[in-house]
């Protein structure tokens, strides 16, 4: 018999042998096949690793890379955290777009962590989310806020109508299909319970509410039109949450179901076919957008995920969305409708592991499907994958 401490050095031992073999490409180790369903997927070594301490990244329809890497210096009486921002050409040519230390706004000391990157339909205008701290005095509490900044790909501020490029409580930004309105959320009852959608154009400005009077707690994008799925709750949180399709645009809206539940995750397929989301801290829901009623329930975990390119996979980091873990690919039973007054069955799928199933702190499949790229933990360098078709 085997001791437990023996059996657990040989798997960290295992690991960081993975983890060499994955950045050098140099060996690979035996694999211990449980079954054929849930075999490991070991990708080749990477395309590109971006040897930097990367803070957040987003993958452009055309293929180039944004990311910002962690900056942090000192002033008199503060260290400050404003990140640089890098863009990498398709070919592999780097160049910062946006040096942190020079991101000044107005006079009292001023920190910023990079929420995420939203790039517009054209890969020629990002929206970075910034969380952003401000101080009055050295001894004084800070003032948090979240706000939206617009970029060019030459990483000069870009100003609705000629107002501050940063747009405060400005979160979730959504672009339409002009490349040009954006429709964001701002938070309407804290903390982050409730939110309304507000209208932004970049060449006039904000533009007003839209579906004004009405409050939701989630909302993503349909690619590659002016619409979106979104979650809505009464501001009082009378009534269960409904799901809606929303087109932004003309302010339009279809309900697609209520539904029993909604925790967290809600995310829309690169089609728009599908939306799923947590309904609690263990179980995603999966529906079919244009029949509602054709569904599946999957024990997975609470974690973020994304589509595989074929729609009937996700990719699952298991862990919460700051914390490092292990990624799987989940399959995606046929979606049913359930049995009238039956109680709805809740699957458990084999995970599939990938990676050598080493942990990693944030992933992201590009908008083709073609390529993964990985934040590992510790050292925090960006390596990009090419996945199988």
């Amino acid at each position: 018999m085997t001791c437990p401490c023996s059996r657990s050095r040989f798997r960290a031992i295992r690991r960081l042998c993975s983890l060499v073999c994955l950045l050098l490409g140099c060996c690979s180790l035996p694999q211990v096949t449980p079954s054929a369903s849930a075999a490991p997927q070991d990708l080749d070594k990477p395309l590109q690793n971006i040897d930097e301490d990367i803070t957040a990244f987003a993958i452009a329809p055309d293929g180039r890379i944004v990311y910002s890497v962690r900056h942090i210096f000192r002033t008199k009486k503060f260290e400050t955290q404003r990140d640089d921002i890098w863009l990498q050409e398709v070919g592999g040519k780097r160049r910062r777009i946006l040096a942190g230390e020079k991101f000044i706004r107005g006079t009292t000391p001023f920190t910023y962590t990079i929420d995420f990157f939203r790039w517009s339909p054209n890969s020629k205008i990002i929206a970075v989310q910034l969380f952003t701290s401000s101080f009055v005095d050295e001894s004084g509490p800070s003032q948090d806020t979240t706000m939206t900044l617009f970029l060019d790909d030459s990483g000069r501020e870009i100003h609705p109508g000629k107002g501050d490029s940063a747009v405060k409580d400005a979160e979730s930004a959504a672009w339409l299909k002009d490349n040009s309105t954006v429709v964001y959320l701002t938070e309407v009852q804290k903390p982050r319970a409730l939110f309304s959608f507000q209208y932004l154009n970049l060449s006039t400005g904000p533009a007003g509410k839209a579906f004004e009077g009405r409050t939701f707690i989630a909302s993503d994008p349909i690619r590659g039109t002016n619409s979106a799925i979104a979650i809505e709750r009464n501001k009082d949180f009378s009534g269960p949450p409904r799901l809606q399709r929303l087109e932004l645009l003309a302010q339009e809206d279809k309900e697609l179901a209520t539904l029993d539940s909604y925790e967290t995750g809600l995310s829309v397929s690169p089609s728009g076919k599908r939306v799923a989301y947590f309904i609690d801290k263990e179980v995603l829901e999966v529906r079919d957008v244009a029949s509602p009623s054709h569904l599946v329930r999957l024990r997975i975990g609470l974690g973020p995920y994304q589509w595989a390119p074929g729609e009937n996979q996700i990719l699952l980091k298991r862990a919460p969305e700051r914390k490092s873990g292990d990624l799987v690919w989940i399959n995606i039973p046929e979606l049913t409708v359930p049995a009238k007054d039956a109680e709805i069955a809740v699957l458990q799928p084999t995970p599939r592991p990938i990676l050598h199933d080493l942990t990693f702190r944030d992933f992201a499949i590009s908008p083709d499907g073609r390529l993964l790229a990985v934040v590992p933990p510790g050292k925090h360098n960006l390596l990009v994958f090419s996945l199988p078709r």
